[in-house]
């Protein structure tokens, strides 16, 4: 667990600290509804404590990594980043992350929780190559502006991103203080992220804020991750699922050679389909109850037909609705078709959700 000073000061700001993806970080700021309703329609100020930041050196780092993860890292240019699952060779997913190319290295960003696994499957598949693995998350500092205004609010902070792709990342002096700014390299993400030195944490903050920012703590983004679809590894994305079924089509090339576990994802895709898909639910019924637990089964026609991962009770601004997030069988996972959760009725939702 990560404590530091400046999650000690967001405490004293009035922050309720909590525990989110393997690091101490605000869950609120006194109102996740109104901090959920900034990532929805203006602009949230994330502490992203939990990222963890791994740097590959070495002259054999490209080819290496390449033939590690789903996604293409051979062709990457330049300041350009892709998201990428691990796989083992059975074509289970162990873990997932962002891989940049940086010019003279490459960095890969993860959650801290997953860094421990990723790190040691790592370790253990350098075996000739000349590759060096550096973990950097205590002295790169990242925080997240998310939002549909986000454009706006960096703008008047005198950061100009309009011409950023997804995935993309530029260097720049701000403010007296070197600064990257990278867009999210996952689609469903309408946000950026900004990296530099950790003793620069506290005025950049600031400086976000006074722009017009809003402070969010990770209870209002894990509303906004299930609204937008983004499943989470350790909880939507499982050691026991395959790439395919998890609806991250992003995540894979196959054009890109060969890759720990790429024979089972090619055969999947050679034979059209997968049994089950990752998809959206809405639970019947104002209020709900009792969210789904992860893992409650999905049912149709007296049968078992899927499963949850992720619920909640999201906030909108014409009313609260409770959404979920798993799989279900593809002859069931049909927007609009109606499945029992648990004893609760519910229909199928195309991802992401609207409001």
């Amino acid at each position: 667990m990560t404590v530091t000073t400046f999650q000690e000061k967001l405490a004293a700001s009035g922050a309720r600290l909590g525990v989110h993806r393997g690091a101490e970080t605000p869950a609120d700021f006194g109102d996740s509804a109104i901090e959920f309703r900034a990532l929805l329609e203006g602009c949230a100020l994330l502490d992203m404590s939990w990222q963890a930041k791994l740097v590959l050196a070495g002259e054999d780092r490209v080819r290496w990594l390449n033939g590690m993860v789903t996604n293409n890292v051979r062709d990457l240019a330049p300041g350009r980043g892709v998201y990428s699952f691990v796989l083992n060779a059975q074509g289970r997913i162990q873990g997932d992350l962002v891989a940049y190319n940086r010019g003279d290295y490459l960095l890969v960003t993860t959650d801290r929780e997953q860094e421990p696994t990723i790190a040691e499957i790592f370790d253990r598949y350098i075996i000739m190559d000349d590759v060096e693995v550096a973990d950097i998350s205590d002295k790169l500092a990242a925080i997240g502006v998310v939002g549909p205004k986000s454009r706006e609010i960096l703008t008047a902070a005198g950061l100009d991103v309009s011409q950023l792709e997804p995935g993309q990342v530029i260097d720049a002096v701000w403010r007296d203080v070197g600064i990257s700014i990278a867009r999210s390299a996952q689609p469903q993400m309408d946000g950026f992220e900004i990296w530099f030195a950790a003793e620069n944490v506290d005025a950049t903050w600031d400086a976000l804020v006074a722009a017009g920012a809003t402070p969010a703590g990770s209870d209002a983004l894990e509303l906004y991750r299930i609204v937008r679809g983004i499943p989470r590894f350790g909880v939507d994305l499982r050691e026991r699922d395959l790439p395919q079924e998890t609806g991250q089509q992003h995540a894979l090339n196959f054009a890109k050679g060969c890759y720990i576990g790429q024979e089972i994802v090619e055969r999947i895709r050679s034979r059209g389909n997968v049994h089950r898909m990752f998809t959206g639910f809405e639970v019947q019924g104002h209020p709900v109850e009792e969210l789904p637990a992860p893992g409650t089964k999905v049912r149709a026609n007296d049968k078992d037909v899927g499963e949850i991962t992720s619920a909640a009770r999201i906030p909108f601004p014409n009313g609260e609705r409770t959404l979920a997030l798993g799989y279900a069988r593809r002859e069931v996972a049909l927007p609009g078709a109606t499945v029992l959760i648990g004893e609760q009725s519910a229909t199928i939702q195309t991802l992401p959700f609207s409001e």
